[in-house]
C-alpha cells in the first residue's frame, strides 16, 4: 500500500523503545496489548497515529511493522497490515483528549485477578505517590462493558480520568507523553500489587488495610503537575 503519509523513524524507534521496556516489565504476553503515539501532521487537524498492527506482539514488533493511521476512521496513512479492534479505542481517546498523545494498553495479570476475585470494587489508594503521578483516579469499567468494541461509552467518564481499569480485560493508561503514560502504568500496576500484599498481610493478621484519607488524595491529584513537574512552576 502506497505511503499517504512519511514515516518518521524517530516516533518509531520511541514506540519500540517502550515496547521494550513494557514487554521487560512482564506485562505483554501474546498479540494482545498496544501502544498508541499520536503526533501532530498538517494535513490531519487530530494527528497521526503510530502503533503496532495486528497480528504481532509488542515483544516482536520492528520498526517495519508500524502502521500509522488517522484519529477519525483509523484509516492506514502507512503499512499494509490492519491495527486491531482495541485501536477503536485509542483513537476515541484521541478525538476526545486532545491533550492525550500517548496511550499504552496491557492484560496485566494482578489486575484482572484483584477485581475478578469478586472481593475489590475500586482501587483505593495506599501509596503518596500514586496520586501525583496519575493526575486523575482511574476509572473501573465492569466486565460487560467492552470499550474496545463499542466506544460510546468513553465519552462519558475520559475527561476525568488517565486510567481505565477493564475488569477481566486489563488495563489503559494515557499520557500528554509516551513517557507519562508509560510512568501512569508502572505506578498503577505497583498500586494493585501493593493492594494484593496490603489486603494478605492484613488478613493473616486481623488488621485492617491503611488506605489513605480521600481528602488528602483529592488533594494531590489537584495538584499534580505542582508535585511531579515542580519546574513548570518555579519562579
Amino acid at each position: 500500500m502506497p505511503s499517504r503519509v512519511a514515516f518518521d523513524e524517530r516516533v518509531g524507534n520511541v514506540l519500540l523503545k517502550y515496547a521494550r521496556m513494557v514487554v521487560a516489565r512482564g506485562h505483554v504476553h501474546n498479540t494482545l496489548g498496544n501502544i498508541a503515539v499520536r503526533v501532530p501532521h498538517p494535513d490531519f487537524p487530530d494527528g497521526v497515529v503510530y502503533t503496532k498492527p495486528a497480528e504481532i506482539s509488542l515483544e516482536e514488533v520492528g520498526l517495519e511493522d508500524l502502521v500509522i493511521t488517522d484519529v477519525p476512521a483509523g484509516t492506514l496513512l502507512h503499512g499494509g497490515t490492519i491495527t486491531s479492534v482495541g485501536h477503536q479505542l485509542n483513537r476515541e481517546i484521541f478525538r476526545l483528549r486532545p491533550d492525550v498523545n500517548a496511550v499504552i494498553h496491557v492484560h496485566h495479570d494482578d489486575t484482572i485477578a484483584l477485581f475478578a476475585s469478586g472481593a475489590f470494587k475500586e482501587l483505593r489508594v495506599l501509596s503518596l505517590e500514586f496520586p501525583p503521578v496519575m493526575g486523575k483516579p482511574p476509572h473501573r469499567l465492569p466486565s460487560h462493558v467492552d470499550v474496545e468494541q463499542d466506544v460510546g461509552p468513553i465519552k462519558d467518564f475520559i475527561a476525568n480520568t488517565n486510567a481505565i481499569l477493564m475488569e477481566n480485560h486489563g488495563v489503559t493508561t494515557l499520557g500528554r507523553t509516551l513517557a507519562e503514560a508509560y510512568h501512569r502504568l508502572n505506578t498503577l500496576t505497583a498500586e494493585v500489587r501493593r493492594t494484593i500484599a496490603a489486603e494478605r498481610l492484613a488478613a493473616l493478621k486481623g488488621a485492617e488495610v491503611r488506605y489513605l484519607d480521600q481528602d488528602g488524595v483529592d488533594w494531590m491529584y489537584a495538584h499534580a503537575d505542582r508535585i511531579i513537574y515542580p519546574s513548570r512552576f518555579s519562579r
